[in-house]
This record gives structure tokens, C-alpha cells and sequence, in this order.
């Protein structure tokens, strides 16, 4: 082999999967997914579009990538210890903060629902049923519904925050929409007026756990 055909090679080879997964992470939660092309990717990591094409085939495979390093992190291993209810306590937080800082993990587990990064959330969310005595025969029902509103509940939190006006803080936006709460109809809307105050200065990760302990609950109840 030449110099000349050797030298793409040797790129491919220094030019790892793991990288290319890391630039790509980079250009998603900086410039979101239109921007993520294996053009722009290439000049990011200074490297032509074919040393790419080596180690990852397409955009839908890199974006599944991208997904499947970040859930992997978030579900990995916790204390030994730790109880069943902790350690899905754990993974659903994980993930909570994982799609806060990275939001596109949300829409791209929803369009590609059975990928490997999904299957990786029902594992660490499933795994602790047997030692909270489900029967086997609700598992799926159970897990299914566990890490439903564990991504919903993370992907409407991302969503509200990037919704935000950019001028206007947390705590302000937040009293805003109290106020409309609170002068809404009593006679229609005795309870939203209730909660109003509720709403302002609230821990949106209390509030997520707070639902997580709640479906918990229903596992476990008789």
C-alpha cells in the first residue's frame, strides 16, 4: 500500500467512533439538529465527510449513537446497596438531568421508541421489580408505565425551558403565570386557584421525584 492510499487509513483509525459521537453531542446541544450534518461534523473535527462514513453510516445511526452514549451514562451502575426504590429513584433522576442538558434526547427517543437507548431505560428501570415482589406478569405493564412518565415528565421540563422567553428568568416567568392562576374563574377554577401560589420558586426535580414516589407507591401497593 502507498503513502497515498495509506493515509485515509490511518485517519479512519485515529479518527475514532467515540470522538465522532463526542462532536456530534457537541454540535446538538449547541446549534440543535438541523445543524448536525456529517459536513459540519467534518470540519468540526478537521477530517473529511468519508473518514466519517467509516465509523458511522448515516445521520439516524449517529443521532441513535449520540442518544445511546448519554442514556448509558445515566443508567449506569449505582451504589450496591442501595434499595429497589433508590435505585429507580436514581436512574429516573439521571435521566431527568440527562434530557434537561441535553433536550433533543427527548424527541429523538420518541421517533426512534424501541432503539438500544430505550432498551437500556426499561432494563435499569425493570432490573429492581423482582426485588419489590412485582409478579412477573405485570412487569411490562409496570415498566412501560414507569418510564413513561419518567421521559415525559424530562421531556416536558426541557421543553418549558427552552420555551422560556430568553429576557425573562425562571422565578419571574413563573409568578406570571401564577397571577393569571390565581385570576382565573373561582367558581371553574377552584383548585388551579388554590395551587397558584404553589407554582412560583418550586424545585422542578422535587416536583419530578415527587411523581416518581407516587407511581412507586402504586407499584407497591396491594
Amino acid at each position: 500500500m502507498d503513502a497515498a492510499v495509506g493515509r485515509p487509513s490511518r485517519r479512519a483509525d485515529a479518527l475514532s467512533r467515540e470522538r465522532i459521537i463526542a462532536a456530534a453531542i457537541t454540535i446538538l446541544d449547541t446549534e440543535g439538529e438541523r445543524a448536525l450534518t456529517f459536513r459540519t461534523l467534518a470540519a468540526t473535527l478537521a477530517t473529511g465527510p468519508g473518514a466519517i462514513y467509516w465509523h458511522v453510516a448515516n445521520k439516524k445511526e449517529l443521532l441513535a449513537a449520540a442518544t445511546d452514549a448519554l442514556v448509558a451514562e445515566a443508567t449506569g451502575a449505582g451504589p450496591t446497596r442501595a434499595t429497589p426504590h433508590e435505585r429507580i429513584r436514581r436512574v429516573a433522576l439521571g435521566l431527568f438531568d440527562t434530557i434537561d442538558a441535553h433536550p433533543w434526547i427527548g424527541s429523538q427517543l420518541s421517533q426512534e421508541p424501541w432503539q438500544l437507548a430505550s432498551m437500556r431505560i426499561v432494563e435499569a428501570l425493570g432490573r429492581p421489580l423482582d426485588d419489590l415482589e412485582v409478579p412477573a406478569e405485570r412487569h411490562f405493564h409496570v415498566v412501560t408505565a414507569l418510564a413513561s412518565y419518567v421521559l415525559g415528565a424530562a421531556a416536558q421540563n426541557a421543553a418549558n425551558a427552552r420555551h422560556a422567553p430568553r429576557d425573562t428568568d425562571r422565578d419571574t416567568a413563573l409568578s406570571a403565570i401564577a397571577r393569571q392562576w390565581a385570576e382565573l374563574d373561582e367558581a371553574e377554577f377552584p383548585f388551579v386557584r388554590r395551587i397558584a401560589a404553589q407554582l412560583p420558586g418550586h424545585d422542578d426535580r422535587e416536583q419530578f421525584l415527587a411523581g416518581i414516589d407516587l407511581v412507586l407507591g402504586g407499584i407497591t401497593r396491594e
